[in-house]
């Protein structure tokens, strides 16, 4: 293919992504308000479960955009997490043709386990959710009243739960630089100690609340899926040498 009809053939797997992503943007706007009450639970079973934070779990508008705008944010990147299939399945058949035969039967497993690892990391930020905002909220002393904008609570719960969405993800990366060769399981093995105070370092930056609780809750699955990584990434590069011998 020359320069233009990679170029087109981008164009197309962007098309159908944008397209994906807003067929699941409004199913997610159809079901806003049952939507809203499942990302807002966990603020108000803590508001339940400790009086002494003195709030009642309900979330503010401070100005007349507030709902617009966090309604748009529910439903874009909701839409983006349910066309998450077609998006990675875009994404492989773009990379598809610069990989061999053999390489390209993991286009299943790819897809399978992408999608589980990602939902897999949503239901550990959600889980994970009240347990921050029970910490932070503890910071503010007894005599502060929780008042939460809308817009800004949103916020916090679509970084965190992308951050450990797409962090879930980390392990297929790896498994693929050692199925193309760019990485082996002996180097990864060797540098672990790096590994593990990258994912430690990465997990800071990238989760929004900054709480240790987040930290610890994303930095040891990482951790623990490096290793599972390594070690199906060796078990797939040592049947691929047997199989070429």
């Amino acid at each position: 293919m020359s320069l233009g009809e990679h170029l087109g053939e981008l164009r197309m797997r962007i098309i159908r992504s944008i397209l994906a992503t807003a067929l699941g943007a409004a199913a997610i706007l159809a079901f806003y308000d049952p939507v809203l009450q499942f990302l807002t639970r966990p603020y108000r079973d803590l508001c339940d479960s400790r009086p002494d934070f003195n709030c009642d779990g309900s979330l503010f508008a401070l100005g007349p955009l507030d709902g617009l705008t966090a309604r748009m944010k529910i439903s874009g990147y909701g839409g983006l997490v349910l066309a998450l299939p077609v998006v990675l399945w875009q994404i492989w058949r773009f990379i598809v043709p610069a990989l061999s035969k053999k390489e390209k039967r993991y286009t299943v497993p790819f897809i399978v386990s992408s999608v589980i690892l990602f939902a897999s990391g949503c239901a550990l930020a959600y889980w994970t959710l009240s347990k921050a905002l029970e910490f932070l909220i503890s910071w503010s002393g007894t005599e502060v009243n929780q008042a939460f904008q809308i817009t800004k609570y949103v916020s916090l719960v679509i970084l965190m739960v992308l951050a450990f969405g797409v962090g879930f993800l980390s392990p297929l990366l790896i498994v693929f630089l050692q199925l193309v060769g760019v990485l082996t399981p002996r180097t990864l093995v060797r540098q672990w100690r790096i590994a593990v105070v990258s994912i430690f370092f990465l997990a800071a930056v990238i989760t929004p609340s900054g709480d240790p609780i987040t930290l610890m809750a994303l930095g040891v699955p990482l951790t623990l899926l490096y290793f599972v990584a390594v070690l199906v990434g060796f078990i797939f590069v040592r049947r691929r040498n047997r199989t070429e011998t």
